[in-house]
């Protein structure tokens, strides 16, 4: 894994002037070399682009299908050598590593299903008024144009995949710019993409350092960006380009909510195993890992050593080692800005139950209770492998507590009532609500952003498909309905 990596411009292959190393966090050794591409570079992808919208739009949907498709194969073909790179460059542990592959599998295979139904058009009488007589709207959809896709750290390949492949199903060009901490995840869809059918200039992956993203985010060829990472950074992207159509999935700071009623020693020990295992799966490093636990009094005495346990059973170390569960972050300053905020809170008087160590870029699985406010943890997203456990009297003051965060992503409620799952739906500022298990749930064909400031629009492939492309209606005339 120690090659020169091109990057692709307008479905080739392509090497600029520059280039930058990609590091294992784990254990420093050298991942890839990738080429940047220069600034004539990127203007030939983003011209190929916008030349080629109206073709690609007009493609048959058997073709757009047939090449995403040709990607699933590929990617079940290749998952063990995919996984591992995912691994090296991110330090995710291989076990997580394989089963992002699996989801980047589904959701291709998602859009292939979706390309193939999508925009059959919705038939509406108009002679509902006089004026209407003899008239019939038919509305179907269209892509926006051209689009800016830009990709986190975290999920390299499976959030790279959920632009790129509901672009493909629509007929919407897409230029694909990976994070560049971990960019070769990203230049592996170039490889599938590349053995399909789909129109030169439909797709390009440019390996854009994070300084020279402005510009593309200003070009007016490109009107959509998708964009998942920080708050801040979505935020300014979407403020810089008003009239732009803009889709950010950013933090959250997941809650999990144990109720009274989730009482059993049994339900107890499945809300803890949960609770540690998504706090700390990705090293913590998903902005719906379980960061809050807000537990019921009835149930917080027996809930709070339950998840100390568990989570001290979490296995830290090697990545590429099928037994560890965590790995380090994604880099060394990652996990001394972790240490930084647990240390300010237990300085302000929060108790540490667990973890509260950095070794390098690992930082140890860590519980805190008592956690007073105005720390940063209380209110910012941690990004790390850290718990917070608060006692509340009753569901109302819970779900309060959840609503309080200015994040609103995802919520886990623990409970059996059916009547209380349909509470948390109503009240819960979130974009999703997980009964019984973890706000880290995510199938990635159901809708998934946030409320608040944790983003704005939707993916899951069938969502992000409606983001990409707008109705436009065809009012015919004359006919005898």
């Amino acid at each position: 894994m120690t090659s020169t990596h091109a990057f692709w411009l307008a479905g080739r292959q392509a090497t600029g002037e520059d280039s930058f190393d990609v590091t294992n966090s784990w254990d420093g050794r050298l991942v890839g070399t990738v080429s940047v591409p220069t600034d004539a570079q990127i203007e030939e992808a983003v011209a190929a682009a916008y030349a080629v919208r109206e073709e690609f739009a007009a493609t048959p949907a058997h073709v757009r299908a047939a090449a995403l498709d040709h990607v699933v194969r590929r990617l079940v073909e290749r998952t063990e050598e995919i996984a591992q790179l995912i691994s090296a460059e991110n330090g995710k542990p291989i076990k997580w590593a394989r089963g992002e592959v699996g989801r980047a599998v589904s959701v291709f295979r998602f859009a292939s299903e979706e390309a193939r139904r999508f925009n059959s058009g919705e038939a509406q009488r108009l002679d509902t008024d006089a004026g209407g007589t003899g008239r019939l709207g038919l509305t179907r959809r269209f892509p926006r144009g051209p689009i800016l896709g830009i990709a986190p750290f975290n999920f390299p390949l499976n959030l790279s995949a959920h632009k790129v492949a509901p672009a493909i199903a629509v007929g919407a060009p897409i230029i694909l710019k990976p994070a560049p901490a971990t960019p070769i995840s990203s230049l592996i869809l170039g490889e599938l993409l590349a053995e399909t059918d789909l129109p030169a200039g439909s797709w390009s992956v440019l390996t854009v350092p994070n300084d020279r993203m402005p510009a593309l985010v200003q070009d007016e060829r490109l009107p959509v960006i998708s964009f998942t990472g920080s708050a801040p950074v979505g935020y300014s992207i979407m403020e810089s380009v008003p009239r732009k159509h803009c889709t950010l999935e950013l933090g959250g700071n997941g809650a999990a909510v144990v109720l009274g009623d989730y009482a059993s020693d049994e339900d107890l020990d499945w809300a803890a195993t949960r609770i540690a295992t998504f706090s700390n799966y990705q090293g913590g490093q998903s902005c719906i890992s379980v960061q809050r636990v807000i537990a019921d009094a009835a149930v917080y005495d027996r809930l709070v050593p339950k998840i100390v346990a568990a989570v001290e059973a979490q296995v830290t170390g090697d990545p590429s080692d099928a037994a560890t569960d965590v790995g380090p972050l994604v880099n060394e300053d990652a996990a001394k800005r972790v240490e930084s905020w647990v240390d300010e809170a237990v300085q302000a008087g929060a108790q540490l139950l667990a973890g509260g160590k950095r070794d390098g870029a690992t930082y140890a699985p860590t519980v805190l209770t008592e956690l007073p406010d105005g720390v940063t943890l209380a209110s910012e997203e941690v990004f790390g492998p850290v718990l917070t456990i608060q006692k509340v009297a009753g569901e109302a003051e819970a779900f309060a507590s959840v609503n309080s965060s200015k994040y609103g992503l995802q919520a886990g409620v623990f409970t059996h009532d059916l009547q209380t799952a349909f509470r948390a739906h109503r009240a819960l500022e979130v974009g999703g609500v997980i009964i019984g298990d973890v706000p880290s749930y995510r199938a990635d064909q159901m809708p998934y952003g946030g409320a608040k400031q944790s983003g704005v629009g939707r993916e899951g492939v069938r969502y992000a498909m409606d983001d990409y492309t707008y109705e436009r209606v065809l009012v015919l005339t004359g006919l005898a309905l």
